[in-house]
Parts: C-alpha cells; sequence; structure tokens
C-alpha cells in the first residue's frame, strides 16, 4: 500500500502540534513511526527520546490496531477507544484514504467510537464483525449503529 511522502508527514506532525490537535502524541505516533531516520529527525523531541523505531508494514499496523480497537469498543474502555480512533484516522490519512479519513470525521462517536471504526473497516473494505463470538458480534453491530450494546441496557455503561 502506497503511504503519504515523508515531507507530507512532517508537515502532519508540525499541523498537529501547531494546532494542538494531538495534545497527548497518540497520532504523532503513528506518523513519527512512518519517518526515516532523516526525516524523523526533524520531528523528534523531548516527547520521543531516543525510541525511534520505524514501521515499514502500514497495512498490517493498521489491520492489527483495527482488531485492537475493536476489543476496546466491545470492552467499554473509553480512553482506549477514543485513542484508537485518533490512530486509525492517522492510519488511514498515512496510507492515503482521505475517503477514510472523511468518512471517520463524519461518523458520530458514540459507543466509544463504534461508528468511527466501522467507517475505517469498511472503508478498507476489512472485516469488522468477523471473529467474535456471537454475543460480542451483536454487540459490536448495535454499538456501530449508535445503540447501547445490549437492548435491554447496559450494565457496564455504554456511554454516547
Amino acid at each position: 500500500m502506497t503511504i503519504r511522502s515523508q515531507e507530507d508527514i512532517v508537515t502532519r506532525v508540525w499541523a498537529l502540534r501547531a494546532n494542538r490537535w494531538d495534545i497527548v502524541g497518540f497520532r504523532e505516533e503513528v506518523l513519527v513511526e512512518a519517518l526515516d531516520l532523516d526525516h524523523a529527525r526533524q520531528v523528534l523531541t523531548p516527547r520521543h527520546p531516543g525510541e525511534w523505531t520505524q514501521r515499514v508494514d502500514h497495512e498490517s499496523y493498521a489491520r492489527d490496531y483495527l482488531r485492537f480497537a475493536i476489543g476496546k469498543i466491545i470492552d467499554h474502555r473509553g480512553n482506549s477507544a477514543s485513542r484508537s480512533v485518533d490512530k486509525l484516522g492517522e492510519l488511514a490519512w498515512l496510507l492515503v484514504r482521505d475517503d477514510i479519513v472523511a468518512a471517520m470525521d463524519q461518523a458520530r462517536y458514540p459507543m466509544y467510537g463504534a461508528p468511527k471504526v466501522k467507517a475505517f473497516a469498511d472503508g478498507f473494505d476489512w472485516p469488522f464483525l468477523d471473529g467474535l463470538d456471537s454475543d460480542d458480534e451483536r454487540a459490536l453491530a448495535r454499538m456501530a449503529d449508535g445503540q447501547q450494546c445490549d437492548p435491554q441496557g447496559c450494565a457496564r455503561g455504554c456511554a454516547d
């Protein structure tokens, strides 16, 4: 899969910082790992003290991270789910899928970002519900539709 140019990635890192769109640095983490050493040196800061490593296979990482994000949604993990949505959005940008970025931006966030994560999976035509037991599959499908995981009410705290 194609990724953005090194210069585009560096520009994006500086834009995230300038506009304070990534205060904790989750999006930046995805981008910095996509840089070669020469370009990484342009953006490395005390936030990344000598711990930089380059990731080469961004598609596999995106697929694996999608599974991770789904797990966080099913487990009702608010902060982790939010971080996952940010990272998946940045991975879509990195993989030059502006259509997916737009679809994620248009999707609502309720239910731990399930609609946004589904937009990511659908955009790449990757499985969203596969590999889950039937209860988790039903719950995730409901959450992706913006509903509580259980039609009888959620005991674990579904939030919008």
